[in-house]
């Protein structure tokens, strides 16, 4: 709602209450006057009419002629005839009614009508004085009356409403339209000084919306009054002044930062190729947090074509090797890259894929143990797309860890590279190689195994847990203490999920020593999956150790002497 409505919305109100009040106290006071000043002149008549029928009676007693019935007749006949000469218009009426209530005289033919005469001869005998009000004749009249007891007449002197207030309602008529006149000049009025007080308020508004749409800022509002709104248009001005030196300093800076941004996205559009785009923005967000390096906790995936030297030799032309070997990276890497995953680097036809840094992920332990089992499936289908164009098939092995490791930019001041480095770096490398070893496609360390089994882990997005079997407890070469192996799958049938029960239980059995009841879940496992490989070797230790027991501090750790 405009300003404009609002002041006249307010102000209008006010002058109608005041109008009307004015108005209307002189309207009464009006026809008050005038009012009594007509009822006082019916009463005067009244009056001067009961004098002279007192002085015709008079007369007639002071000449003893008031036994005489003709003189008395003629002293009725006088009083008529004055009361004719005192009415002023055609509509007033002087009549008088006798005890019966019969009509005795009137001044002007009168059509009483039934039960009329009898109801104003009531009012007349409750009430026979003063002004009053009554409908007789078919029209409403106000009377003056008086009773005449020598003629013992009920004298009325009447005058229609209609006449005797026709004043009053002149009066009102004018007040009305004085009235409308005044309320339509304070409205014209209104509008005038409104719009004239707002006007510089439009032109403020006017100013701002050829700013806005335009975009010059070089528009400014002449100060027309030293008021409020004077001082608004002043104001405005000095911030439009202001927001143009500043504009113009924001281009400048705008400017700079589209040639920051466009060399930002060169340097971007070149190294994305070789860093993943986490540390990428992490360098560009904190630059000088990547330099260092620092411990972090983090999942570390190894993965190696087997025997690709013989794989090479066996395809012979360049072309086509390095032709399926860049089609494996794509459907592999594409698969670490959905898990949330990069690649750290490209060891031959190896890929070590990092999880934690630079950009931390609740599940990023079991985002690596699902790209592994994505990787797996996307190497099925690249085998089966290599075997129909009789081209040699990529089998894989894959091995995971997760712990703490050293993070950082590592290199020369020639070359750098943001990798990881440690211990658990190695165990992962370890772990693909064992796959060899245990004929498993993917293995998994006991720190990987306890993340993604603890009720908090976010395993498959609230979904079952994923199948894992024990296979061993090793020593991988170079270290002393053995850590628990296991290889997963994202799902088993029926026959495999109650051999890898079985097995669990076995491994347990096994490691508490009591080599034959190991012996007798693994021949279970042997049943289900006939020739499983990893149950006939558990199955001919514990046959060895049930005819040979171990020494007492034997730990069930198997010391691996290569890598």
């Amino acid at each position: 709602m405009k300003i404009r409505v609002k002041i006249f919305l307010v102000v209008l109100p006010l002058i109608i209450v005041t109008l009307l009040l004015s108005e209307a106290s002189s309207y009464f006071h009006a026809v008050n006057g005038i009012t009594r000043i007509a009822r006082q002149f019916l009463s005067f008549k009244a009056n001067e009419l009961e004098k002279y029928a007192e002085n015709q009676w008079d007369l007639l007693t002071e000449n003893n002629y008031a036994g005489r019935p003709d003189m008395v007749q003629a002293a009725k006949n006088a009083v008529t005839n004055y009361a004719q000469s005192i009415i002023l218009s055609d509509t007033e009426i002087i009549l008088a009614l006798d005890e019966s209530g019969s009509l005795a005289m009137s001044t002007a033919p009168l059509d009483l009508k039934t039960g009329e005469a009898a109801l104003l001869l009531s009012l007349l005998k409750e009430e026979n004085e003063g002004i009053n009000s009554a409908a007789f004749g078919g029209k409403a009249r106000t009377f003056a009356s008086f009773y005449f007891t020598p003629f013992q007449w009920y004298v009325l002197l009447t005058e229609e409403d209609a006449a005797f207030y026709k004043d009053a309602e002149s009066i009102r008529f004018q007040t009305i339209v004085v009235l409308a006149i005044a309320l339509g000049l304070a409205a014209l009025l209104l509008i005038f000084f409104t719009r004239h007080l707002t006007n510089p308020l439009s032109r403020v508004i006017k100013a701002m919306n050829a700013i806005i749409t335009s975009g010059d800022l070089a528009s400014r509002v002449e100060v027309e009054y030293r008021d409020e709104t004077g001082r608004l248009a002043s104001t405005f001005n000095i911030m439009i002044g202001d927001l143009e030196k500043a504009y113009s300093q924001i281009k400048h800076y705008a400017f700079d930062a589209v040639l920051a941004g466009k060399k930002e996205e060169r340097i971007r559009q070149i190294f994305q190729h070789y860093v993943p785009q986490d540390v990428i923005n992490e360098s560009f967000k904190n630059p000088e947090q990547l330099l260092p390096g620092k411990d972090m906790p983090m999942a570390i995936l190894f993965s190696d074509i087997r025997n690709f030297t013989t794989i090479s030799e066996e395809i012979g032309e360049p072309r086509i090797l390095v032709e399926s070997l860049n089609r494996y990276f794509e459907t592999e890497v594409d698969a670490i890259y959905k898990r949330n995953g990069w690649v750290d680097k490209y060891i031959g036809d190896a890929i070590m894929a990092l999880w934690g840094a630079p950009v931390k992920h609740e599940d990023d332990v079991i985002n690596s143990v699902m790209a592994g089992l994505d990787m797996l499936n996307a190497l099925k289908k690249f085998n089966a797309e290599q075997k129909k164009n009789n081209k040699k098939e990529f089998p894989i092995g894959i091995g995971i860890n997760y712990g703490i490791v050293t993070v950082g930019n590592i290199g020369s001041t020639h070359k750098r590279d943001y990798t990881v480095i440690g211990d658990n770096v190695n165990l992962a490398s370890r772990m693909e190689g064992l796959t060899k070893t245990y004929k498993s496609e993917l293995l998994i360390t006991e720190s990987v195994y306890k993340s993604i089994q603890r009720p908090s882990s976010p395993n498959l997005k609230g979904g079952p847990q994923l199948p894992c079997r024990l296979l061993d407890k090793v020593a991988v070469k170079g270290k002393k203490e053995g850590v628990r192996i296991y290889t997963v799958k994202q799902g088993l049938t029926a026959e495999e999920e109650k051999a890898w029960v079985y097995h669990n239980q076995g491994m347990e059995l096994y490691f508490n020593r009591d080599f034959s009841g190991a012996a007798k879940r693994f021949k279970e496992v042997l049943a289900l999956l006939a020739g499983d490989f990893n149950a006939a070797t558990l199955l001919e230790r514990c046959e060895i150790y049930t005819a040979n027991p171990p020494p007492a501090d034997w730990d069930g750790v198997e010391v691996m002497h290569t890598k």
